[in-house]
């Protein structure tokens, strides 16, 4: 399982994996309650292998900035909640990424971050991060 295969679908809550590809789309799997859906091609879809994050000086992959979540809470639960207030937000995050750009990066984006580590934590899905580095690095040896 890759983050290619992670998907957040505007309009519904959660993370969902993608099960199979149809004709029309896919149909995809919630990591809240394992319920399948269909989504089709007119769904706006982002897929998280896609998703980065704006600093001062660069785009940062959302994979990079889940990985330092995961150091900075020892591969556990964040000891933030996605509800909490935007300041209690910032903060944690600030922590996370110091040079995130406060301008384009809202409260609403730290939330789906926080959420989604969360998710992804409670579904076993983080070591993604780790085996996709391990995959790239021997792709690039060879």
């Amino acid at each position: 399982m890759s983050l290619d295969k992670i998907l957040s679908i505007s309009g519904k809550p959660g993370l969902f994996q993608i099960v199979t590809q149809t004709r029309t789309g896919a149909v995809v799997e919630s990591l809240i309650d394992k319920k399948r859906i269909t989504v089709g091609a007119h769904s706006n879809i982002s897929i998280l292998s896609e998703i980065a994050i704006y600093t001062l000086t660069e785009e940062v992959p959302l994979k990079d900035v889940l990985k330092k979540v995961k150091d900075k809470e020892k591969g556990e639960l964040t000891t933030i909640s996605h509800k909490d207030s935007k300041d209690a937000l910032e903060e944690f995050f600030f922590e996370v990424l110091p040079d995130y750009d406060e301008d384009r990066v809202y409260p609403s984006d730290i939330k789906k971050v926080v959420q989604w580590y969360n998710l992804l934590q409670k579904n076993d899905l983080l070591e993604v991060l780790e085996t996709e580095d391990k995959e790239k690095t021997s792709d690039e040896e060879e």
